[in-house]
């Protein structure tokens, strides 16, 4: 009886009012993407996965929008927030468009896959699908200012590519075993979700190589240029309703004057003691963004 009750009044409010306006839930998803509280706005599946599935709980839902601006980070990240939208896509039968703004490279480009479309600036920059490990090597350094390095292990590997030790040749090749077989999971991804609208040599494409939103769309790895805005209006109308879905301030952590960076709060009693952590972060973050001119 209730759900006769609930269709004639859905009947009857259709009759008065018309149709209510087609509604797209916007998802921002900028900054690096890494676990925990690493950098000062980062992206992962712990602190994204209330607003994904809000998003496709949003009422009398017609797409979800991703707004994407990331120079990559964590390709499991990538990879666990990527899934998630396509699980919920596929349950609920709604389709996924991603829109690139300044960047969409390395793990920011495998978030875009998770779009049924992408779309891009012609200026955006976009790809680097790839796999890139980075440190330093202070043996000589150490050597010069006379401090003995003491390292004890129990496993032969367990100190791999270790900064202050002598890099070994096996040490390295092991290293390009596990960054060949993350890249090929990343190359078969992108295979599966944009399947024959590749249309670049695949040599270039999964070469690591960064191209602008023009290219892209020559190589087939976006589908058209467009900002949301235009793009969502040309499909569902002047009227679209867009809901950007945002990070929730704690009102009553506002008034004790805390921050929100990540999943960590960093308040007033962390003081001086944050300053190192926050500083190596700071310079992280930069470099992830520097690769790209940004």
């Amino acid at each position: 009886m209730a759900g006769k009750v609930g269709k004639f009044l859905f009947k009857l409010r259709r009759t008065i009012f018309g149709d209510p306006p087609p509604q797209v839930a916007v998802l921002p998803l900028y900054g690096v993407i890494a676990a925990g509280g690493r950098f000062k706005q980062s992206v992962n599946l712990a602190g994204f996965a209330d607003r994904i599935d809000e998003a496709f709980s949003t009422s009398g839902l017609s797409a979800v929008a991703l707004l994407i601006n990331s120079p990559g980070g964590s390709p499991v990240q990538s990879a666990l927030i990527t899934k998630r939208i396509r699980d919920l896509a596929a349950e609920k039968h709604i389709p996924v468009l991603a829109f690139a703004e300044d960047v969409a490279a390395s793990g920011g480009y495998m978030l875009a896959l998770a779009g049924d479309e992408i779309y891009a600036n012609e200026s955006s920059l976009i790809g680097s699908i790839g796999v890139v490990s980075s440190g330093f090597g202070f043996t000589e350094a150490i050597a010069k200012i006379g401090v003995e390095r003491r390292l004890y292990t129990a496993g032969e590997s367990k100190a791999m590519l270790d900064s202050f030790s002598e890099e070994k040749e096996e040490d390295v090749a092991r290293l390009r075993e596990m960054q060949n077989e993350i890249h090929e999971h990343f190359k078969k991804m992108v295979r599966d979700r944009r399947g024959k609208r590749l249309k670049g040599l695949r040599g270039k494409i999964f070469s690591g190589e960064v191209f602008t939103g023009h290219e892209a769309v020559k190589l087939g790895l976006i589908d058209d240029l467009g900002d949301l805005r235009e793009v969502l209006r040309n499909r569902f109308g002047e009227k679209v309703k867009f809901q950007v879905l945002g990070e929730k301030k704690s009102r009553f952590g506002s008034l004790l004057g805390l921050k929100q960076r990540g999943d960590i709060k960093v308040g007033l009693t962390g003081g001086m003691a944050d300053l190192p952590h926050a500083v190596i972060s700071a310079v992280e973050e930069r470099l992830f963004w520097n690769r790209f001119g940004l």
